[in-house]
């Protein structure tokens, strides 16, 4: 079973930029001399033909990530009142309210409040609603009190 990406449209257009982005890398790549001629012509491995295959290897590897990523990617369907990925949550810590957009992990970036649903915060938040109060323990209890629900859009 493949499993599902659900992405916001800006977190989708990143990855789709970051694929093609590598694809004409790796393009780029193979335009120059191939070492692996100069194996075949010398009978021995040299380091640069070394660097040269783990390079390509690379990125074919994030290539075919990002390919299974893109085929398998939904647009956030937001439920209202209930978190969930592409959820704004404004949440009281200890006496200060932050905002959190709950995501996918391949666009989590926690310093500009961008949380992974699978981040101990993000699990604990994910099916709250306005009002629920969640202690979190990592590695000391915090209470988390959720004030707002929005959706995100972009």
């Amino acid at each position: 079973m493949n499993k599902k990406f659900y992405l916001t449209k800006k977190g989708l257009k990143k990855i789709q930029e970051d694929y093609e982005r590598l694809k004409k890398a790796k393009q780029n790549h193979l335009r120059r001399r191939d070492p692996a001629s100069e194996v075949l012509n010398s009978g021995e491995l040299s380091p640069d033909y070394i660097y040269f295959q783990e390079d390509l290897n690379f990125l074919e590897t994030r290539i075919t990530e990002l390919e299974y990523v893109l085929k398998n990617a939904e647009p956030i369907k937001p439920t209202k009142g209930v978190i969930d990925v592409g959820t704004v949550v404004t949440v009281d810590i200890n006496g200060k309210d932050h905002q959190l957009v709950i995501v996918e992990s391949l666009e989590a970036d926690p310093g500009t409040g961008m949380i992974s649903k699978e981040s101990v915060v993000g699990k604990a938040l994910l099916g709250g609603r306005e009002g629920d109060k969640i202690m979190i323990s990592s590695p000391i209890k915090t209470n988390y009190k959720i004030k707002k629900i929005e959706h995100f859009t972009s």
